[in-house]
């Protein structure tokens, strides 16, 4: 936990505390022996999804995506998420137990010509060449853990000792072509990054318009997106189905799909097929890496999803009784469809009931 911790440049008590808030596990700091303990055994897969939900709420940036960023207290208590990359301050998960427990035991403050930081900062560097190259023969989670290692800014040693990134303009363009490279988080395998102008595609647009909502703890009107869509030229567009599913929709998804609703319908006027199997993608991203603990609420939101008629019976047998890496890797794409099997067999049952009368 501690290697975790100062890969991601966050204090060792935060993401050990969150783990035990995730897992409903006991916890240990020990901070004069560096020992952070979360007791319990637990799958691997369940543990990197959670390793996954802390990055994503506590270190990667609410506008850019990047992790380069540092964990700052304002002076009204609420904790902010400083861009290293783009400059940009986001906030962080307000409702989170974290939230609270960071609030208590705020990072702390940095101080220049404090020697310790060097060595940890040169320490930091070893232990992650090392964890790389170890990764062939680490587990599943130690593997995990080094791949966002990697997109960890390595600190420099400077006259006043301090955690540094490089700020020059070779550096911040690398940087910017990093993220656009993985664009896949959004749109999936096959997802461009680009028009032929060379700008961010238009549904990238789109995800991150309603990423920058949703870390300024704004309300999306759902009009709003269906304009935004129009205003992009990629209303009819299937990608930006998908779009919407993923990013538009949070932890309370069920609700949520009562405004989402009408802005799919507009978007999927002609029924395609395409459209179809882009909703179930999005479903696929937003259930099995967005907010994996909607897993169990799955059959339920395809339920209310088929009722409107946006999902017809072959398309979501097909999809059903066939996993892909298209959206999520293949284990994502397994444990989604596992959760989907109430819903189904519902769907076999009823068909064989209309055939059978």
């Amino acid at each position: 936990m501690s290697d975790v911790a100062k890969a991601l440049a966050r204090p060792p008590n935060y993401p050990t505390k969150f783990f035990g808030f995730e897992l409903g596990a006991q916890t240990t700091l020990d901070d004069k022996n560096d020992r952070y303990i979360v007791n319990g055994s637990h799958q691997v897969d369940r543990l990197r999804e959670v390793l996954d939900s802390f990055i994503a709420k506590f270190v990667l940036c609410g506008s850019c995506k990047n992790p380069e960023t540092e964990l700052q207290m304002s002076k009204n208590d609420d904790i902010i998420k400083d861009c290293k990359a783009c400059g940009k301050r986001s906030g962080v998960d307000k409702v989170h137990k974290l939230t609270t427990y960071i609030q208590k035991n705020p990072p702390p403050k940095k101080k220049k010509g404090q020697g310790a930081h060097a060595e940890a900062a040169n320490k930091a560097t070893d232990e992650v060449e090392q964890m790389e190259n170890d990764a062939q023969t680490q587990d599943d989670l130690t593997a995990r853990i080094n791949a966002e290692a990697k997109a960890v800014p390595i600190a420099d040693k400077k006259a006043d000792n301090e955690w540094s990134v490089d700020t020059s303009e070779a550096a911040v363009q690398a940087r910017v072509n990093q993220l656009s490279e993985g664009v896949t988080t959004i749109l999936g395998q096959d997802g461009a990054n680009s028009d032929e102008d060379g700008n961010d595609a238009p549904e990238s647009q789109l995800a991150l318009w309603i990423e920058e909502k949703h870390a300024e703890d704004q309300t999306i009107n759902p009009v709003d997106i269906l304009n935004k869509s129009r205003d992009l030229n990629i209303e009819q567009k299937h990608k930006t189905v998908q779009v919407v599913i993923q990013s538009a929709l949070t932890q309370n998804a069920f609700k949520e799909l009562d405004g989402i609703i009408p802005v799919l319908e507009q978007m999927c006027k002609d029924g395609s097929e395409k459209h179809q199997k882009s909703i179930l993608g999005g479903l696929e991203r937003l259930v099995g890496l967005n907010y994996p603990e909607l897993l169990p609420q799955l059959p339920k939101l395809l339920m209310k999803i088929y009722q409107a008629d946006l999902l017809e019976e072959e398309v979501i047998q097909h999809w059903g009784t066939h996993v892909s890496k298209k959206y999520v890797d293949k284990d994502v794409s397994k444990k989604v469809r596992v959760s989907a099997k109430p819903f189904l067999k519902w769907l076999d049952e009823a068909e064989s009931e209309d055939e059978s009368d």
